[in-house]
């Protein structure tokens, strides 16, 4: 019995462990995108001065997703970065489960002189839900311009070519240049295969339409405390990019093409971490929507030119 003990005390006092290693951190060394944060001025300025090929063009940017996902409330942020103040033109309930937007509405955003408006409208819409939800066919309708403003949504029916609020001849700023899905990131584990799919079947016809996409991620600060403290951590956050990497996977969408967001809800002054987020998207959708019109009035060109 001795004998053992002693060699027992000799190898634990004769080779000392290894210290142990900490805890793997669940931050990455380095930001996967660069933001500049605190330069919103700059950038701000870039979206004030943005002018459209030509000054009959609006770009058309249709927002959809699930219910609840932070749809109205992007396009309410988006106002309160513009105006400088807090701005809820777009209704939300932060209550209901089921979709509060019941109507196919259109939000222009004033300038500062109020004699004018910005050269982009969203379009705010139904959610997207298993049963009670937008018709894929409805969202379909609409990026091609047929559904005009204030439509109300039937989830049992989709707008019919009878019906008053079906635009039969659509100008180009009828249709959409730029659509966008807006997906609460916490959401991304428990969606269900039949949600995927309507994604799946909205963005194929986007894509048949040439149509760019964006994805933009709601709720991130709900998803990671430390981006609650500070937003500046969010291209930093491993998980949070293993989700889209996930999400990329599952619907196509390239990275460079997804954006994760905090919108305004119970603030009351605006904060430029969350404005840089946000003018981070917005600036991404411009810049799509107006290489869709270029690329379109460049195939226009060319169409009559064949004609001749």
């Amino acid at each position: 019995m001795g004998g053992l003990l002693s060699r027992l005390f000799s190898r634990l006092f004769s080779h000392p462990p290894s210290p142990s290693l900490p805890p793997p951190s669940h931050f990455l060394s380095e930001p996967w995108r660069t933001i500049h944060w605190g330069d919103n001025q700059s950038t701000l300025q870039h979206v004030k001065d943005y002018k459209p090929p030509t000054d009959r063009h609006q770009i058309r940017i249709l927002l959809h997703g699930p219910a609840g996902a932070g749809k109205s409330s992007f396009i309410n942020s988006v106002q309160s970065v513009l105006q400088g103040r807090m701005y809820r033109q777009a209704l939300v309930d932060h209550v209901s489960s089921s979709s509060f937007t019941r109507q196919f509405r259109t939000y222009k955003i004033p300038k500062e002189d109020r004699q004018s408006f910005y050269p982009f409208v969203f379009n705010d819409m139904m959610g997207l839900e298993k049963r009670d939800g937008v018709l894929v066919d409805d969202v379909k309708l609409a990026l091609r311009g047929h559904m005009r403003d204030s439509y109300k949504f039937d989830p049992e029916s989709r707008l019919s070519e009878d019906d008053p609020f079906y635009n039969k001849d659509p100008s180009i700023n009828d249709k959409v240049h730029v659509l966008v899905l807006v997906i609460d990131i916490n959401t991304l584990s428990v969606m269900s295969d039949e949600i995927v799919q309507k994604f799946s079947d909205i963005r194929s016809e986007a894509s048949d339409l040439g149509i760019p996409q964006v994805v933009i991620f709601t709720k991130i600060d709900v998803a990671c405390p430390e981006i609650k403290k500070d937003l500046k951590k969010v291209y930093k956050v491993q998980h949070l990019k293993e989700k889209m990497e996930k999400f990329k996977a599952k619907l196509g969408i390239p990275e460079n093409c997804i954006f994760p967001v905090k919108n305004y809800h119970d603030e009351i002054n605006l904060n430029s971490d969350v404005d840089s987020l946000i003018l981070s998207a917005l600036t991404e959708m411009i810049h799509c929507g107006d290489d869709y019109i270029n690329l379109n009035k460049s195939h226009d060109r060319l169409t009559c030119f064949n004609k001749v």
